[in-house]
């Protein structure tokens, strides 16, 4: 059984404690059921499509989304964190799964217009529509300043002409939001936002990715595509504000998937720590595996402080996360990589089987320490807030959210 004890840290209040108690119990009843057998992008896929459509039937993904009534604001990220932790430790596509219908509407929720809401969000939180978030390009890597795709205005219409890389939800999504450079001015400055269909003429999937832990990923093409001046969020130039707004709430739930991943190496470390005899006593009973077992407990609490503690100050303060989103995912990722390399270590030979659970966590971990910022980005990130805000002496801005 997991570690509840976190559950009454001051960080989160009863809700938290019940939407938590409420993805176990859906998680318990419906994971194994919806896992497929296979290890393809193909099987990964079909996965996906059940598991979104199951959790929108349950109503998990209105937290996605943004469309939970009982929450203050449009995305409550303690919330997010409180998802994306169980559904990892129950298994990686189904974290997945619930991620993307979130970082895919990201940027609706927070800056889209009453209208945009309500015509692309509702299908999301249903479970009806899979959302993906086009930021990548093979070249511009996690320098989003580097972007190249175009987008040009054509009378009431935009064109917008390029490709995308490692976009997640690749070929099962119907709906994607788009970066593309519009050049209101150099670098950063001149990037914008879109909202586009599948559907539309010119846009396809130009290839599928395999990974070492299958999920639907690929490459978009985009040759023409002609999308509305509505599906536009904010304005014109507002594309990097608006991505990286997006991305200050779901680092930190980077960190909650890896923190669920490291909380099941734990778990099964620790049971087959207690039944595996050797040298004609329990595994747990020699010294340098508890010393072991204390490294990953110890590490796992220390990630969940700054995972929650990020998503407080999110919710609570309403101040910009960009230092602490950044402090959780890498901690939270680096750390969870060591839990789970010692799970592995643990478990000996079963540890490096294919199929074994500590195997697959293995795999699970890797990429979250890339995705959505590699870990260096995260350090040049803190460094950047430390050091803006020890010349202006002001450690906290507003965020703005259009």
């Amino acid at each position: 059984m997991a570690d509840r004890s976190f559950l009454s840290w001051p960080f989160l209040s009863p809700r938290h404690q019940e939407l938590h108690d409420r993805v176990e119990a859906w998680a318990v009843a419906n994971i194994s059921r919806l896992s497929g057998d296979g290890e393809s992008s193909a099987a990964a896929a079909a996965t996906v499509r059940l598991m979104v459509a199951e959790m929108g039937k349950a109503g998990l993904l209105s937290t996605a989304v943004g469309r939970d009534r009982s929450l203050r604001g449009s995305l409550d990220a303690r919330s997010l964190c409180i998802c994306r932790e169980v559904l990892a430790r129950h298994a990686g596509l189904a974290d997945f799964s619930f991620a993307m219908q979130g970082l895919g509407t990201g940027p609706i929720s927070l800056f889209g217009t009453e209208e945009q809401k309500e015509r692309w969000l509702p299908s999301v939180a249903r479970g009806t529509t899979i959302s993906a978030f086009a930021l990548s390009e093979k070249e511009a890597g996690s320098d989003v300043s580097a972007l190249a795709m175009r987008a040009q205005p054509d009378g009431n219409q935009w064109r917008l002409d390029g490709a995308k890389t490692w976009i997640s939800n690749a070929g099962i999504a119907g709906l994607y939001v788009v970066f593309a450079r519009t050049g209101e001015a150099p670098g950063a400055k001149g990037l914008s936002a879109f909202v586009v269909e599948a559907d539309t003429p010119g846009f396809s999937v130009a290839k599928v990715i395999d990974l070492i832990a299958p999920h639907p990923i690929g490459t978009l093409a985009f040759d023409g595509v002609r999308v509305p001046a509505a599906n536009m969020l904010g304005s014109p130039g507002d594309g990097f504000r608006i991505a990286m707004a997006t991305l200050d709430v779901f680092r930190s739930t980077v960190g909650a998937a890896a923190l669920g991943f490291a909380r099941r190496a734990l778990d099964e470390a620790l049971k087959h720590a207690s039944r595996r005899k050797l040298f004609g006593q329990p595994l747990s009973d020699l010294q340098l595996t508890r010393a072991k077992l204390a490294d990953m407990a110890l590490a796992i609490d220390a990630a969940a402080l700054l995972i929650y503690r990020a998503a407080w100050t999110k919710d609570v303060k309403g101040t910009r996360i960009s230092r602490e989103s950044s402090m959780a995912k890498l901690f939270a990722t680096e750390e969870a990589q060591k839990v789970i390399d010692s799970a592995v270590q643990i478990f000996g030979g079963l540890g490096v089987t294919h199929g074994h659970i500590a195997e697959k966590l293995y795999r699970e971990i890797r990429a979250l320490r890339i995705y959505e910022g590699a870990s260096e980005v995260q350090k040049l990130v803190i460094a950047t807030r430390l050091l803006a805000e020890a010349q202006t002496g002001c450690p906290h801005a507003p965020v703005g959210q259009g």
